[in-house]
């Protein structure tokens, strides 16, 4: 995970995922929909994962 990753999730969560597929792309981007923090959350979990 780099800083660059970081700094889109924070500002726009669902940009940071885009490459992990689709419908990790969706999650976060309801999530942010529903509130600025779980969006962020999300992503941040999202790319901290290993593997895939």
């Amino acid at each position: 995970m780099s800083i660059w990753r970081v700094i889109l999730a924070i500002l726009f969560p669902p940009l940071a995922v885009i490459d992990k597929g689709c419908g990790s792309v969706v999650i976060t981007f309801l999530l942010t929909l529903a509130g600025w923090v779980p969006g962020v959350i999300a992503a941040l979990v999202i790319l901290n994962k290993s593997g895939c």
